[in-house]
């Protein structure tokens, strides 16, 4: 799943993808980096996308930057929780490569 997802992110020449394992390698990096926007799947591995999310938002330095959950969960608790841990918006599962970074877009631009 995440080659695909960076490679049709990098569809936009305007993204330039960054792919992690974990939501623990995603943090480390996220305070030592220049991110604009950050995707998180709900079910990533330790700490899962919720729990990581409200680490972002919790350290100053993260906190600015939208969160945007990419998620095959179809409840709606699914994506009121994504919401209630942080992120600005939730894109569905599975995703159409050829326009998912316009969908980014989008909800970025909200």
């Amino acid at each position: 799943m995440r080659v695909i997802l960076e490679a049709a992110l990098r569809l936009d020449p305007a993204i330039e993808p960054e792919i992690f394992p974990s939501g623990t390698a995603l943090l480390e990096r996220a305070r030592h980096g220049d991110a604009h926007v950050i995707l998180l799947d709900a079910m990533m591995p330790a700490p899962d996308g919720y729990a990581t999310c409200r680490a972002l938002k919790s350290d100053p330095i993260t906190a600015p930057i939208p969160v945007v959950f990419l998620t095959a969960a179809a409840e709606r608790s699914a994506r009121d929780a994504a919401l209630a841990a942080g992120a600005i918006a939730c894109l569905p599962k599975p995703f159409d490569p050829r326009t998912l970074a316009a969908a980014l877009h989008r909800v970025i631009q909200r």
